[in-house]
């Protein structure tokens, strides 16, 4: 029997398909389009005020704390151990939000949701460090798929049972609670990978990230500003410095690991084409993010859950799947997005702006649902645009990297906007004027972009 698990473990098939079902557990949260509702309503009995100024804000605190430390650790202990500890995060939150009460415990609860988020660094990585190059593309696929049908599964469900069955936001949290203890589950039978991208890239030599497939990695058309470094001294390693290398102390190790990664980052962001990109990423997503923060406190301002039907998770579901859809229609549009692609990001972010001063200027429910769906249909399109530009011409660990850094820079243009127009301690500002203040900041970003890309166009022409 051991024989047997052994040889499975070893296949792409069982750690795929463990991963898949832990990533399915851990998104399968009918509770979470009715998170608002329920820290506002007889369970908790929050005001609104205190949701929004003082409770929310800790997570987008914690994340930005815990991101970079999280990220590096996550590599370093090979990624089991980090999904171990996001498992426990889960556990933690959602008895938290079962049993605690008052502010205060909402903001540990908010801490260590910054915690989940912050490690699911290690969910998409994972899978990467135990198949062969051979299955990344379907291993990504099943990876990211599971997760989009748990999301619309968990909405789904929450609604039906919200609207059909009444049953309490109490238990549909005491569901949340069973499935990600299943995902916690799940976890312990992931088998221990013996590689990591950064600082484990292969045990039996010991040899720095960076020596690995460096010829392999580099194509003719990559930019000469983001190819793999084939003069720099992990390149030009022979059998003795491979040698010197294994015997270095760890510490030594991860310091010249660390040295690596900032020269590629430096690399890599000498790209315009990658840095506009990028540029756009972090701040869209940054705005992206404070949305999906605060759109249930808006929903709940314009229609009040203690009076009005609640159609939260059924809303969450429709956005998905228009995400998904979006996000997959991608692939068959051919259009020159060198010359065209700041354009489309400086259009599809005016109907952003336009959404999202939808939503503040109306005071119907069903325009707010409407404005929230286009507002993520059209940045899950752009991002995934974005995506592909910026993986086009790195390799792997240069995506993983680069796609890590812009994360870190969109988290802390967004607690420069917490801190300033919703944290209580700063402008502490009522939900309908903050998305004023969000469909203004969309409209910058597409003001950018939009002279960006007549520039770009009127250059080409000339």
């Amino acid at each position: 029997m051991d024989c047997w698990k052994e040889k499975e473990s070893n296949t792409w098939t069982f750690p795929t398909l463990i991963v898949c079902l832990y990533g399915f557990f851990s998104m399968l949260k009918p509770s979470e389009p009715f998170l608002t509702p329920y820290l506002t309503g007889p369970d908790k009995n929050l005001t609104t005020d205190e949701v929004t100024n003082q409770v929310f804000p800790v997570w987008t605190y914690s994340y930005l704390a815990l991101l970079l430390p999280v990220f590096l650790i996550t590599d370093y202990v090979r990624y089991k151990p980090v999904l171990l500890l996001q498992g426990i995060s889960f556990i933690v939150t959602w008895l938290l939000l079962l049993f605690a009460h008052g502010v205060v415990a909402m903001q540990i609860v908010e801490f260590f949701y910054g915690m989940v988020t912050a490690t699911e660094v290690a969910y998409y990585a994972y899978i990467y460090s135990v198949v062969s190059t051979d299955h990344y593309q379907r291993v990504t696929s099943y990876c990211r798929s599971i997760t989009l049908v748990a999301a619309t599964t968990g909405a789904v469900l929450g609604q039906l049972l919200v609207s059909l069955a009444d049953v309490s936001y109490f238990h549909l949290n005491a569901i949340t609670l069973a499935s990600v203890s299943l995902a916690f589950l799940c976890s312990f039978f992931l088998p221990m990978p013996q590689k990591s991208m950064f600082f484990h890239r292969k045990q039996s030599s010991g040899t720095l990230p960076g020596t690995e497939k460096t010829v392999a990695t580099v194509s003719c058309d990559r930019p000469p500003s983001c190819q793999e470094d084939k003069s720099s001294p992990s390149a030009d390693m022979g059998p003795a410095s491979e040698q010197q290398a294994g015997n270095a102390k760890p510490q030594n190790h991860v310091l010249r690991v660390l040295l690596q990664l900032s020269k590629d980052l430096r690399d890599c962001y000498s790209s315009r084409k990658l840095l506009y990109w990028s540029l756009w990423w972090a701040l869209a997503t940054a705005g992206f993010n404070q949305v999906l923060n605060y759109i249930q406190v808006l929903w709940d301002f314009r229609a009040p859950s203690h009076s009005s039907a609640v159609y939260n998770g059924a809303v969450e579901a429709i956005a998905t799947f228009l995400s998904s859809v979006t996000s997959f229609i991608v692939q068959y549009v051919k259009i020159n997005w060198d010359l065209f692609g700041e354009l489309a990001l400086g259009v599809f972010s005016t109907i952003d702006a336009v959404s999202l001063l939808l939503m503040h200027f109306t005071t119907n429910i069903w325009a707010c649902y409407a404005g929230y769906l286009i507002f993520k249909a059209c940045y899950m399109l752009l991002i995934t645009i974005a995506t592909f530009q910026i993986a086009v011409n790195l390799s792997m660990e240069r995506y993983a990297l680069v796609f890590g850094f812009n994360n870190f820079i969109a988290l802390v243009i967004q607690t420069i906007l917490t801190v300033v127009i919703v944290d209580s301690r700063g402008l502490g500002l009522d939900i309908v004027i903050q998305f004023l203040i969000y469909g203004s900041y969309f409209a910058v970003i597409s003001g950018i972009f939009l002279i960006r890309s007549i520039c770009t166009l009127v250059s080409s022409k000339c």
